[in-house]
């Protein structure tokens, strides 16, 4: 069995992750695309050791924050992971709200090696359009961005990529945590809040050196958005109130694609009680499986 868990940040899906295994017998699987990296810990709230609760974890920390690494890496080490899971009994969780991962590992994606796919989740459209007007002019208006992000990968990209998009290649349940927005919104900003007290200026600081050369510093929210205060443009109040506004963004995107591209369950998360919330995945992964 495979359990997909998404949703926004902050909603719970680590710790649903971590409960709803103990319950199957199954291992997790990383399906964020900033906690590849080894480092990113506090902008991208992954995982802590002592929240594993000696549940194995999977594709967390497998990169250097110098490396590149792409969709295509994902789909590979998914899909090998995902067998060498099953090939000892047990059941399978992916955890993460990066759907892109999550479409190129479980679906029929087919991508030549050395081909990279983005979907810039990170990017508003404003930002996508500039990148593109560097290699050519373009009339695609600002707002449409299912064709900007399509016209920069054909730009960025030398080989092609096909793919069946709607074909799933395993037996999937789809989970979803979710909160009504503005409390959504709330838990975002007290969330970034809580990164800086727990040292994530400090944290970016280490990694000053790579922003010229790191994707994943210049296209992570939560460090991105540093590159700015460590070139003396912004305070660093105003760069807490970008991330605040990007996290927010990127949050709506997520909704936006897991709605349009995958069959999800739905979920509203009882944050004053999130056993209520285990216990109602729980039976429905049960009914799923009668």
């Amino acid at each position: 069995m495979i359990v997909a868990i998404i949703g926004p940040t902050g909603v719970g899906k680590t710790k649903m992750s971590v409960e709803l295994a103990k319950k199957i017998d199954a291992e997790i699987i990383n399906a964020d695309s900033m906690q590849v990296y080894r480092g990113l810990d506090i902008g991208t709230a992954k995982v802590r050791e002592e929240e594993k609760e000696q549940i194995p974890h999977h594709l967390f920390d497998i990169a250097e924050i110098q490396d590149f690494y792409t969709v295509f890496d994902y789909q590979r080490d998914c899909r090998k992971t995902i067998e060498e899971i099953e090939k000892r009994g047990k059941n399978v969780i992916l955890v993460g709200g990066t759907g892109l991962y999550l479409k190129a590992a479980l679906y029929d994606y087919q991508f030549k090696e050395n081909t990279t796919y983005h979907e810039y989740a990170n990017f508003s459209n404003q930002e996508i359009l500039e990148k593109i007007e560097k290699y050519q002019p373009t009339d695609i208006h600002v707002n449409n961005r299912k064709r900007l992000v399509r016209l920069l990968n054909k730009l960025e990209n030398k080989e092609p990529i096909t793919h069946e998009k709607d074909h799933l290649l395993y037996d999937v349940i789809f989970i979803g945590l979710t909160t009504e927005r503005k409390n959504l919104y709330k838990i975002i900003d007290d969330r970034v809040d809580q990164m800086l007290k727990n040292g994530l200026l400090e944290e970016v600081k280490k990694y000053q050196k790579y922003f010229s050369s790191s994707k994943a510093l210049q296209t992570g929210i939560g460090y991105k958005e540093f590159c700015d205060y460590f070139n003396h443009k912004k305070s660093l109040e105003e760069i807490v109130l970008e991330i605040k506004k990007n996290s927010r963004h990127y949050a709506k995107r997520q909704y936006t694609f897991f709605h349009h591209q995958m069959k999800v369950q739905w979920f509203d998360v009882d944050f004053s009680n999130f056993e209520n919330t285990v216990n109602q995945v729980y039976q429905y992964i049960q009914k799923k499986q009668v």
